[in-house]
């Protein structure tokens, strides 16, 4: 198989490992929405192909919810109107933190089997950073649907203490996760679709 199928065949699969995990979700009473584990699948992906490459299984995730398979966590939900609503700034949060996570990481090389401080830190700042950054357009969200009932000022309170604060240290053990991962499995990635 040449190079061009096998990365073709590696972002969809990726793509498809980020719809399944959207049926893993813990209900947390009093949060306004589960623990799930799509947001580290995405930015993990991103990590392990890296580049711009990175975002591509997060994108072909993300069109295939917007345009109405059930994928994205939760309630099994999609369609445009997913969008439309709070709670879609995270879905746009989660190609747009992959993205980052992906041009951190950089492209993943064989050499990376040695692991290294240097490479233990981009991954770790990667993962760590496309984790924090697919919250930011969940802010315009709320801003957006609560502004004309809380201000500005409160709807950006109103987003911390409950889109962000109740979900970023559970993000931040996942991260933990994920950088472990990434670091055993990047080389091997290298070894199979770039060298």
């Amino acid at each position: 198989m040449d190079k061009k199928t096998l990365i073709s065949v590696t972002v969809a699969i990726f793509a498809a490992i980020i719809c399944v995990s959207g049926f893993f979700s813990v209900p947390v009473p009093g949060l306004y929405a589960a623990i799930v584990l799509q947001n580290l699948i995405c930015i993990l992906t991103a990590v392990l192909l890296g580049g711009v490459l990175g975002a591509a299984p997060t994108a072909l995730f993300f069109a295939a919810g917007v345009l109405g398979l059930p994928v994205f966590a939760g309630a099994a939900r999609g369609g445009f109107q997913v969008l439309t609503m709070i709670g879609g700034g995270y879905k746009i949060g989660w190609v747009f933190g992959a993205l980052i996570a992906g041009l951190i990481a950089g492209k993943p090389s064989v050499e990376e089997k040695k692991i290294t401080v240097k490479n233990a830190v981009r991954v770790s700042v990667a993962l760590v950073a496309g984790m924090i950054l697919l919250y930011f357009p969940e802010i315009f969200y709320v801003i957006a649907f609560k502004k004309s009932e809380l201000g500005i000022k409160g709807s950006l309170i109103l987003f911390v203490t409950t889109f962000f604060a109740p979900y970023i240290l559970v993000d931040l053990v996942k991260s933990v996760i994920g950088i472990l991962i990434a670091l055993k499995i990047r080389p091997t990635v290298a070894q199979y679709l770039y060298d």
